[in-house]
């Protein structure tokens, strides 16, 4: 991505008139993924426009039967496609990266084919090389846009999720993770409500991935058409943060197109990439929040400290803690239409690290989580006070993120 296509498509993102979604998925798969973490962006960007910007998570272009089965008997050989009764050459679904096919195979599953429709490494690595140069210089010309909001970082995690995602071996390996993890919960914690469809890793490889059909509907297309409940999301709240709060491992890409609903189940795909956090910055995190849930925000202050990987003390402190109790001094009560949560986080991080707290890069899994958890909570139910609503899951978290402190003080 050159500098004059880098800056048209910031302007197409931010200008008055409608994004130009498909010039920028031809632009490549760079800037469809800045398209797709700005289409959670409702509180800055407006509803109408990330409605338009969703659609790079759904329904981009396919590529044509014939050439999906060539790709085929070139990802895993001719004799593939015996493995199954029927096989869809049309596919159901297409996003940035890939597509996927219904089959069924012999033994009568049905099933979801996944192929890589076409080699984008290289001329992703490239774009972001090019894109990386330019936002140094941005960088050292306006060295303010340092912090939880630095760029760079922001295009080294795209980078890294990406190139994750590129390699469907990396689907598998975290599907396992998240499944052995929630049969390890199934005492401690009621997970009932998240599903993960079983993986054939026998005929997946790299390029391809056979997984079990789940006929149900992605969070982003019920959302599209104003069918989400917020009740529903919250449930999803419940799921999710388990794993952010009590295990410290969760499902690094939680956008509403990776999350297929059935029978009130939550279904999580496209889980390439898994985000983690160490055990200090989980426990002091949902310290955190339960503190802001409570409208506690001294305690909050003291919780963002503990959550650094260096904090800070004395005189210092006391001059974050009163700038953060004035940052947080119009928050009690707000909507998330009113405060977004996600820009409130990153004020609060950026603030802490302005006072000479330092973070683990960790936190950027955390920040884009509640970025789409956020993001869904504005376009199912602008009204909604999300921290207060969340209270009702504060006591059982709590329960299981003690557990797992009391666990890690015995193996310290």
């Amino acid at each position: 991505m050159r500098t004059l296509a880098f800056l048209r498509l910031l302007n197409t993102i931010f200008r008055d008139k409608e994004p130009d979604v498909d010039w920028i998925e031809r632009s490549g798969l760079l800037a469809v993924k800045i398209g797709q973490i700005f289409a959670l962006r409702p509180d800055f960007l407006g509803e109408d426009r990330c409605r338009t910007l969703a659609r790079l998570y759904r329904n981009t272009h396919s590529i044509a039967p014939e050439d999906a089965m060539k790709l085929i008997a070139e990802y895993a050989g001719s004799g593939f496609l015996e493995s199954f009764l029927v096989f869809e050459k049309e596919p159901f679904a297409s996003a940035s990266i890939g597509q996927v096919h219904r089959a069924q195979l012999r033994s009568g599953a049905r099933v979801a084919v996944k192929l890589i429709k076409r080699d984008q490494a290289e001329a992703f690595r490239r774009d972001v090389e090019r894109v990386r140069y330019l936002l140094r210089i941005a960088l050292f010309l306006y060295p303010a846009l340092r912090g939880v909001a630095n760029p760079i970082s922001l295009l080294e995690q795209i980078e890294k999720m990406t190139t994750s995602e590129l390699d469907l071996r990396n689907e598998v390996r975290g599907w396992k993770e998240l499944n052995r993890l929630r049969v390890e919960a199934e005492s401690d914690y009621d997970l009932s409500k998240m599903g993960l469809s079983n993986v054939y890793e026998e005929l997946s490889n790299e390029k391809i991935l056979v997984s079990e059909y789940v006929d149900g509907t992605t969070l982003d297309e019920l959302l599209a058409h104003n069918r989400l409940q917020y009740e529903t999301l919250l449930d999803l709240f419940h799921v999710h943060g388990y794993f952010l709060f009590s295990v410290g491992t969760f499902h690094g890409d939680i956008h509403p197109g990776n999350i297929v609903l059935k029978d009130g189940v939550f279904y999580f795909v496209d889980t390439g990439h898994l985000g983690h956090v160490q055990p200090q910055m989980r426990e002091s995190l949902f310290a955190f929040f339960e503190a802001l849930s409570r409208d506690a925000y001294a305690e909050c202050a003291t919780w963002l400290n503990q959550m650094a990987d260096r904090g800070i003390e004395g005189a210092r402190f006391e001059r974050f803690e009163q700038k953060f109790l004035d940052l947080y001094a119009d928050f009690k009560g707000k909507t998330v239409s009113e405060v977004s949560l996600t820009q409130k986080m990153m004020d609060t991080i950026r603030l802490g690290v302005l006072s000479g707290m330092y973070f683990d890069k960790g936190m950027f899994d955390i920040i884009k989580s509640l970025m789409f958890l956020d993001g869904m909570v504005i376009r199912a139910n602008p009204g909604a006070v999300l921290l207060h609503d969340m209270r009702r899951f504060i006591d059982d978290l709590s329960l299981t993120t003690n557990h797992e402190i009391g666990k890690n003080d015995e193996r310290r």
